[in-house]
């Protein structure tokens, strides 16, 4: 008698890949309802066409989903790039947008063929969240006057300057005052929307709280701005031979270097805290960085928007079940076939309500609670994110972020360079000194005062073998000071190297 055949396994494997298809095409149409609001208010808040928002979207599916790299986080236009995009809209014209866009996703694709990608792990944290806060600030303030239906000043701190004087123009305009209550309501629903029944909250909050402001905004007749269609075909414009010329201005170089380094940044910091959220397998930096360089390419040969990996809808992916990367490509997916049949939904959504989203989105950029405690554990660290974020809102975003990794690098090098001088006087004899620590530059002057005060009639000792770094600057001094202590007349200085 022969026993059952072995079990090798197929069915066990044919429903274990059913299982998770179907979870993959559940979490992609949750990541497809809350990138579809997100996709338009990035757009019409950027100062281009809706329909570039889920042009951006779908390249984010469908390109960049299908590369090697982070198997579960999903890729679009971003809040965070939002201000920038404005400013590079508003300077060099919507034609170089494509050119800035491909020249960042080229620049991507050459450092993540060159391995760059893990060193952005390297930027300091208060940078990345300062310049994440300077950021929201800008965005908020900005979309404050599109809730309110006015336009808004070009510089951030026009933008905050000029918010008194909104709201008294808000309060005396019947149009104005229903724009910004409608916003307000957006706003309410958005931030109450996570204590609804549990079966209400499956549908995404951003796409909750549009809908009920399309629907109170017909309801009511209420006299406020609408987004307008264009068509999806019409809204693409690849750049022409014209716009490239734009590379030679040193300007749009310096708006390019601030895609890449912001797009770059937030992807790969994105990156890092999906990876906490699952158990599947880790981001491969370098690829994902090639993957972001890939969507970035096509978006910009689509005169579309920068794309970057986005937290929300990748948290959204994650917690929705989505098991492998078919869930995000699936949404970009749904996104065309939104593009496709339905645009013309797009024009009855009122700008009010985006702008309403976009002011949510900002305020969660701003890293309340990550300020709180670096101010009390590491005051430095507070104080490059503060520097960082205002210098944003008060200058440009690129100057912004360039003063913020120039502090931290100031600040990195002035803490590690820790010096301590011991000084021994036993009455008689040499006056011993001990050098410890890190002897650069930064600390000569500390160092210089500290000898200079010895007494300058007693033979000394100085004792350098317990610096572990001694620099040429601080090297050159010291042999002058001992130089100048021995021709006071007493014994020369004896100086015993690290």
């Amino acid at each position: 008698m022969t026993g059952p055949a072995p079990d090798d396994g197929t069915p066990k494997r044919g429903r274990g890949r059913s299982v998770r298809l179907r979870q993959d095409l559940a979490a992609s149409l949750v990541v497809f309802l809350v990138a579809l609001p997100l996709c338009v208010g990035v757009a019409v808040a950027s100062g281009v066409p809706a329909e570039l928002g889920l042009v951006t979207g779908i390249v984010g599916g469908l390109v960049a989903g299908l590369l090697p790299g982070s198997s579960l986080q999903v890729s679009g236009p971003a809040a965070g790039l939002t201000v920038l995009v404005l400013e590079a809209v508003r300077a060099y014209g919507l034609p170089a947008l494509g050119v800035i866009v491909l020249a960042t996703g080229l620049v991507q694709l050459a450092m993540g063929a060159l391995r760059l990608g893990r060193y952005f792990r390297a930027i300091s944290v208060a940078v990345v969240e300062g310049m994440l806060a300077g950021i929201g600030l800008v965005l908020i303030a900005g979309q404050l006057y599109s809730v309110a239906g006015a336009p808004a000043p070009a510089s951030g701190l026009g933008k905050l300057a000029g918010l008194p004087g909104l709201v008294a123009d808000t309060a005396g305009s019947p149009a104005a005052t229903a724009s910004a209550a409608l916003g307000a309501g957006t706003v309410a629903v958005l931030v109450l929307w996570n204590r609804l029944p549990g079966k209400a909250r499956t549908v995404p909050a951003a796409l909750g709280a549009v809908a009920l402001a399309t629907l109170v905004t017909f309801a009511f007749g209420l006299p406020v701005a609408t987004v307008e269609v264009r068509g999806l075909l019409d809204s693409i414009r690849p750049p022409d031979l014209e716009a490239f010329g734009g590379l030679a201005s040193a300007g749009l170089l310096g708006t390019v270097l601030a895609f890449v380094l912001i797009a770059s940044a937030e992807s790969l910091f994105s990156a890092a805290a999906v990876d906490r959220m699952h158990d599947g397998p880790r981001t491969q930096y370098d690829k994902e960085l090639m993957a972001q360089g890939a969507g970035n390419a096509v978006s910009g040969l689509l005169g579309s928007l920068p794309m970057t990996a986005v937290i929300v809808r990748s948290a959204a992916n994650v917690r929705a079940g989505a098991r492998t990367k078919a869930s995000r490509v699936l949404h970009g997916v749904w996104l065309l076939l939104f593009a496709a049949l339905l645009p013309g939904v797009l024009a009855y959504i009122p700008l009010p309500a985006l702008a309403a989203v976009l002011v949510h989105a900002g305020w969660k950029l701003i890293p309340l609670r990550q300020i709180a405690a670096l101010w009390r554990e590491h005051r430095g660290e507070a104080l490059v994110l503060a520097i960082t974020a205002v210098s944003i809102v008060t200058v440009s975003m690129f100057e912004g972020v360039l003063i913020g990794l120039a502090l931290a690098v100031v600040k990195t090098a002035w803490e590690s360079s820790h010096l301590k001088l011991e000084v021994t006087d036993k009455g008689a004899g040499p006056v011993q000194a001990y050098l410890s620590g890190n002897a650069t530059f930064l600390r000569l002057p500390k160092i210089l005062d500290s000898l200079e005060a010895l007494p300058k009639d007693r033979p000394v000792e100085l004792d350098l073998s317990g610096l572990h770094h001694l620099d040429h600057a601080c090297r050159t001094a010291l042999e002058t000071w001992a130089e100048r202590h021995s021709a006071s007349g007493v014994e020369p200085v004896r100086l015993m190297s690290p």
